[in-house]
């Protein structure tokens, strides 16, 4: 270890002799070459960089009370409105109203100066530190060779960016909208289909549908009910016909005898009594009807109906009644009755039967109506499952289309409340932070930097110099170089011995060298000086 760093020193120390002894070589072309570097920097024209700084604003409605429509991310934004900003055509309309590129146009295509223009143009999205993908800010900067042309071309950058951003949401939202609008007519007429299909169901069905079923089965009950009513009316009629045609016999056969009417015949088996009989059951049947209907209940109104019948055939039977115990009384019962009489109470009788006929026939004609609407509403609800299950399917599709409309109805809703917030520039919007700057100072070129690396770069040529024509001279100037060359040891050493004259030449030389040295430094140092000041 000790070893490698007394090489290291030796190393040094060499390299350090070498450039001492060879200083000119140094500082000549580090002197020309900074010097011309400076001269150059301070030769090139000057550029000028005016920068705009824009802030992406987030809505200003609250998203719960208005969803954006349009979800196109800041750097897919910036993307395409670069593109569409740094066009051809909107490129050189920038360079014909500002007048930039005088110079250039004599000698360049307009593809050329367009090229040009964009490469004078930056634009760097700023993120935030802790997320490489949030951005909300950007910066547009463009350079120019007159401070006046640069903030004027960058303000006109950033308002064709406002501008953009504006018109391409809008579009944006507003497409959105159209395209919602469209589906939602398509989405109107299926469901306008729908209900149509519905619609025509329910009328081709009627009387068999699923929510008819109750009706269906309490006008069932109530058939069935009118059903016993006119059995029983029928089954009393019946009777009354047999009674009826029996008393109407006896009645018959007397007055083929010319006899009058027994009097036990006609106190047991007087017509007067039988209708009386007939209207007590029906008072007492409407009385119970009254119990569970109204007087206007259609069974009420027959009943009604009969009783006034038999009550008018209740008073014409007295009256017969009468008119034969009259007779009785005043002859034998073997005396010929009148025909008068007799004729009056067989009219009676067959009067009354005929009426007891119409009745057993309404009734007959009742029954078998009230029966074939029995059929009727028992094959509804017979029907109603196979019904229920294919009002089902189109209710089923009525639904997805009734959904798939309000669906669409709110999205359109929701779009155009977005719309309508994007054309009051209430939404996500730009608005510049920083406005375009009037540069005081050029950006380019770096002149600083510029001089700097040619000073550098003037040292490392002189280095180079040095150690070139160093190891072109073979001069033997030191101990060890006599060593490295002979292997004998050195055992006598002689000292360089000067006069007067030549110690005065030398001592001369080093003054005009440490004065040169100096000039030299001083220039680089002044030149270095000069080229920051100027920036």
């Amino acid at each position: 270890m000790a070893e490698q760093d007394e090489n290291l020193d030796v190393i040094l120390d060499r390299l350090l002799r070498t450039a001492m002894r060879r200083r000119w070589w140094v500082l000549i072309p580090a002197t020309v070459i900074t010097l011309g570097t400076c001269l150059a920097s301070l030769l090139l024209p000057n550029r000028y960089e005016s920068e705009a700084v824009i802030l992406v604003e987030s809505q200003q409605v609250p998203e719960r009370y208005v969803t954006a429509n349009t979800t196109m991310d800041i750097h897919e934004a910036l993307l395409v409105m670069t593109d569409a900003i740094l066009s051809r055509t909107q490129l050189l309309q920038i360079i014909d109203s500002f007048g930039l590129y005088q110079k250039e146009r004599k000698h360049l295509t307009p593809e050329r100066l367009v090229a040009r223009m964009r490469s004078n143009i930056d634009i760097e999205p700023l993120q935030k530190a802790n997320d490489s993908r949030a951005v909300n800010t950007f910066k547009i900067s463009f350079n120019s060779s007159d401070p006046q042309s640069a903030r004027a071309v960058t303000t006109e950058l950033t308002k064709l960016f406002i501008n953009e951003n504006n018109k391409s949401r809008e579009e944006q939202s507003t497409g959105t909208t159209n395209f919602l609008e469209d589906q939602l007519k398509v989405a109107e007429v299926d469901l306008k289909q729908q209900e149509a299909r519905v619609s025509n169901f329910k009328m081709t069905y009627l009387g068999q549908l699923p929510e008819q079923e109750g009706g269906n089965l309490a006008i069932l009950g109530g058939l069935h009910s009118r059903l016993d009513n006119i059995m029983n009316a029928l089954n009393r009629a019946q009777e009354q016909q047999a009674y009826l045609q029996s008393l109407l016999a006896q009645y018959q056969n007397l007055a083929a005898a010319g006899l009058a009417v027994p009097g036990s015949v006609a106190a047991s088996s007087s017509p007067a009594e039988a209708m009386q009989a007939e209207l007590t059951r029906l008072q007492n049947e409407r009385t119970e009807l009254l119990g569970r209907y109204t007087e206007k209940y259609p069974d009420v109104v027959k009943i009604d109906e009969q009783i006034k019948e038999t009550k008018a055939l209740l008073a014409a039977a007295m009256r017969g009644a009468e008119s034969a115990k009259d007779s009785a009384t005043q002859k034998s019962s073997s005396v010929p009755a009148k025909p008068t009489e007799r004729d009056g109470a067989i009219a009676q009788l067959k009067s009354q039967l005929e009426a007891n006929t119409i009745e057993i026939q309404h009734n007959l004609a009742e029954q078998k109506d009230i029966e074939a609407r029995i059929a009727e509403y028992q094959q509804r609800l017979n029907l109603t499952p196979v019904r229920e299950q294919q009002l089902a399917d189109l209710l089923r599709g009525y639904d997805l289309s009734k959904k798939n409309y309000d669906d669409l109805l709110s999205k359109k809703e929701e779009s155009e409340l977005s719309t309508s917030l994007i054309k009051r520039q209430q939404g996500q919007r730009f608005r510049i932070v920083d406005q375009p700057s009037l540069p005081s100072k050029p950006s380019n070129p770096a002149r600083v930097k510029i001089s700097l690396a040619g000073l550098m770069a003037g040292i490392g040529m002189g280095l180079i110099l040095a150690f070139f024509v160093e190891t072109k001279d073979h001069s033997l100037r030191t101990e060890q170089d006599l060593r490295r060359i002979f292997a004998f040891p050195l055992v006598l050493g002689v000292p360089e011995l000067l006069g007067k004259a030549e110690e005065r030449r030398r001592t001369r030389l080093a003054v005009l060298e440490w004065l040169g040295g100096t000039i030299m430094c001083l220039l680089i140092g002044a030149s270095e000086f000069y080229v920051y000041w100027r920036g």
